[in-house]
């Protein structure tokens, strides 16, 4: 029996290893992983870092099946407006299924690539991304982006989460994110989770 849970520890590593030297988004067929609560990296700790307010037009990034989107589109009302961007169609129709099932309004989807993102410069108030940046094959690409549609002065709030896959390192996170043009401001949470918050400059 020991051998064998030391077998599957070693297959679990050996999976999360090859995962992290190759960077991809979560497949739809396995959502149930973003579909679990998020410990540490709460939607109440999001809404604070984020600082969304009626009315903005805010940039979701990877929005999986949609466990921040519902709350932060609740938090725009009246007449703001979330755009979401996934590269897979999958997750992007389930989110809409559950806001159209929850009554939630305001949600714009669209299938995209986060390093080349079909919004104009400067036409988002904020931006998010949950446990994401790190399953961008290139994240400096994808932070420039970032910082090009998100207007002067908006705000980048990036979450990770220790043990994810794909965690990027709070220091790892500002020094690209810096190199991007975009401004360290805070962190909200622990080493082992947290909400980085970045402004446009």
């Amino acid at each position: 029996m020991r051998r064998l849970l030391l077998l599957a520890l070693a297959v679990v590593a050996a999976a999360a290893l090859w995962w992290r030297r190759n960077p991809s988004a979560c497949p739809y067929g396995q959502r149930f992983w973003v579909e679990a609560p998020h410990p540490l990296i709460t939607r109440a700790r999001l809404r604070e870092a984020l600082d969304p307010q009626p009315g903005e037009r805010i940039l979701e990034v990877g929005p999986g099946t949609g466990y921040y989107a519902l709350p932060v589109a609740r938090w725009l009302a009246p007449g703001g407006t979330l755009e979401l961007l996934d590269l897979q169609r999958e997750m992007l129709d389930h989110t809409l299924q559950r806001a159209a099932e929850q009554d939630v309004a305001g949600i714009v989807a669209t299938q995209a690539d986060a390093t080349r993102m079909p919004y104009e410069d400067a036409s988002m108030d904020a931006a998010y991304l949950v446990l994401v940046l790190g399953e961008i094959p290139d994240q400096d690409a994808a932070l420039r982006e970032l910082h090009r549609v998100v207007r002067p002065g908006g705000r980048v709030v990036v979450g990770e989460l220790l043990g994810d896959p794909h965690w990027v390192s709070p220091a790892t996170l500002r020094r690209r994110a810096e190199a991007a043009g975009l401004r360290y401001e805070r962190r909200l949470g622990t080493a082992i989770g947290s909400f980085t918050r970045l402004a446009r400059g």
